[in-house]
């Protein structure tokens, strides 16, 4: 993988820059906020490690302005705090995953693989949920015929749901789907994807296409 890291801790950020040279990954390192989104901007990276404290520029405001100008790279926050409103505020952000420091190398590079398969993966299927669209092999989504733009966590979420389209699916199971694990922690982060994806289908439309249901998860049906 070609990996940006932005992190203004030297002994963290030479430690991960070491680390995936050794691992056989490419690596930039920024030590702020300004460097590292200039060099989001200027190159192609299969992920970026985004520190969330950083000078110049914060990692929220780097990771906004990405999404803003329609950069989907894998993002995986790095906080200190470990709180939920920080973690929420981050996937609101569009982070598509988050680690609370400190943390151990090998799951962080766990973490990036998983990211960037979800960005990279190629299956041949159109799915379809009424005038919403699903197209895997291109990973482009259309609702009435207008193309909307998610993060590759996003997508993959909604390709669960898609696939399971009628059936309810829960929180747990998406957490198991986009972190390939048994998953025992908070589903809490669900609700905030689930929240910014229905934004974005639901966009200037009446009608919803991802439906709560309460105690057990959520399911899409035709809208």
């Amino acid at each position: 993988m070609q990996l940006l890291v932005v992190e203004d801790d030297p002994v963290i950020g030479q430690s991960l820059r070491q680390g995936f040279l050794e691992t056989g990954d490419g690596c930039l390192w920024a030590t702020d906020g300004e460097r590292g989104l200039e060099l989001a901007r200027g190159q192609t990276f299969d992920a970026v490690v985004l520190d969330i404290l950083l000078p110049a520029r914060d990692g929220l405001a780097v990771l906004r302005t990405l999404r803003h100008e329609g950069n989907q790279t894998p993002v995986v926050l790095l906080t200190a705090l470990g709180s939920e409103e920080e973690r929420v505020a981050g996937l609101r952000a569009g982070a598509d995953d988050y680690l609370v420091k400190p943390f151990a190398f090998a799951e962080l590079r766990a973490r990036l693989e998983a990211v960037n398969r979800r960005a990279t993966a190629h299956p041949t299927a159109v799915l379809a949920a009424g005038d919403l669209q699903m197209d895997l092999s291109a990973r482009r989504v259309t609702r009435g015929g207008h193309e909307i733009e998610l993060t590759p966590t996003e997508f993959s979420l909604l390709e669960l749901l898609m696939r399971h389209a009628g059936q309810v699916v829960t929180r747990k199971m998406l957490c198991e789907h986009l972190w390939e694990t048994d998953w025992e922690g908070s589903t809490n982060v669900i609700e905030v994807h689930i929240t910014r994806v229905r934004g974005k289908l639901n966009r200037g439309l009446e009608r919803p296409v991802i439906h709560t249901v309460r105690g057990r998860g959520y399911v899409v049906r035709e809208a």
